[in-house]
């Protein structure tokens, strides 16, 4: 029986490049990937961009209402078998678009790793990765560093080079004018409480 795999980390924790590293290695044995993203991600289109300058173009961009469980039978059927199955920013998956990631890995029998944000920039979890936390039979975290030298366990949004803890769940950084900065809890907690950045 094949697993459904989360892989969390806070932002520049290296989910893309390792997804990236991960299908070449099935390809590089000749086995087939299929590369999902959430459309939400309008950073790099259609394409998985990694912060080491690396890219890739996915196989399918999911919207919020369709049903992953079909758009993969659709590509089984048109394309061809698939040996495992990287979704990348998995948190904006809806949470009955995770259920469906579940099925795919029991029903089709093919490993599905996901790769994504555990929690935003205010400690909120996102509704993708909570489901992922209660169903995933393998979960693992990616590990970073905050500036501090401490483990990075949170996400620090930044507009203007200040730090913000309030506004919308969702912004895509170098696309909304916000970029994001991996935290520990010390350090989070600092900006949060301090006028000083």
């Amino acid at each position: 029986m094949s697993k459904l795999y989360f892989r969390y980390g806070a932002m520049n924790s290296g989910k893309s490049t390792h997804l990236m590293q991960v299908a070449h290695n099935y390809e590089e044995r000749g086995m087939n990937v299929l590369i999902i993203k959430s459309s939400t991600d309008k950073k790099g289109g259609d394409k998985l961009v990694s912060r080491l300058g690396v890219e890739r173009t996915v196989d399918l961009l999911i919207k919020k209402d369709e049903n992953v469980f079909e758009k993969v039978s659709n590509w089984i059927e048109l394309k061809s078998n698939i040996h495992c199955i990287l979704v990348d920013e998995v948190q904006f998956l809806e949470s009955y678009q995770i259920d469906q990631l579940f099925e795919i890995a029991i029903i089709k029998d093919i490993p599905v790793i996901c790769y994504g944000l555990r929690t935003d920039f205010q400690m909120n979890g996102f509704e993708g990765s909570k489901r992922l936390l209660l169903i995933a039979h393998s979960i693992e975290e990616m590990k970073t560093i905050c500036n501090c030298g401490n483990k990075a366990i949170l996400n620090g949004r930044k507009i203007n080079g200040r730090f913000v803890f309030e506004g919308e769940q969702i912004a895509i950084d170098n696309v909304d004018d916000v970029e994001y900065e991996s935290l520990c809890g010390d350090c989070y907690i600092k900006y949060k409480h301090s006028e000083v950045i």
